[in-house]
């Protein structure tokens, strides 16, 4: 069982706290991880796999104008696809990931080339934008590690978050391990 899912869980369960979840590039793999913890159906208010550029668009909210600009693979979709996953499902957290995982590039974006974001309820001082925090990626590996590092990435942004961790140097320290920008 993943433990980063498994903390994630407990911290929002003893905050009274729920999430939702958008997914792109890992394909309900987050959902998949967040739901194998027992407990989770207490948190965990579902998910949308907006694969399909248009879903996005029309489930989620994302701006088409960014859309059109910028592609799929974008900071501002990832904060989009969080913030408009949280509240399409009325959960106090969301959270996105989208990127390419490859075995081609994708709107002139490099294989590996990931964003995923939070949307919640920041605490002013946190240290994060208004509404959300977005995290770049550059990893490094094939499809299956690209989109499983894609998860682990995710997950323990939202556990950052959750935790009030305001350093972040263990996150730089992978990042950079995987090939970080």
């Amino acid at each position: 069982m993943n433990s980063t899912a498994a903390d994630v869980v407990r911290l929002l369960t003893v905050r009274g706290e729920t999430l939702a979840v958008a997914e792109s590039l890992t394909g309900g793999l987050v959902a998949a991880q967040i739901t194998s913890v027992p407990g989770a159906s207490k948190v965990f208010r579902g998910s949308v796999t907006a694969y399909a550029t248009e879903v996005k668009q029309q489930l989620l909210g994302v701006d088409a104008t960014v859309l059109a600009a910028c592609g799929a693979v974008d900071p501002q979709v990832a904060a989009q696809m969080a913030a408009g996953v949280r509240k399409v499902l009325g959960a106090d957290w969301g959270i996105a990931t989208t990127g390419v995982a490859g075995p081609e590039p994708q709107d002139g974006k490099p294989v590996g080339t990931v964003f995923v974001a939070v949307d919640g309820p920041f605490e002013a001082g946190s240290g994060s934008a208004a509404g959300g925090k977005v995290e770049a990626l550059r990893l490094n590996g094939d499809r299956a590690e690209i989109r499983r590092e894609s998860v682990r990435s995710v997950l323990a942004l939202l556990l950052q978050e959750l935790a009030g961790e305001q350093t972040g140097n263990e996150r730089a320290q992978d990042t950079e391990r995987n090939g970080g920008f």
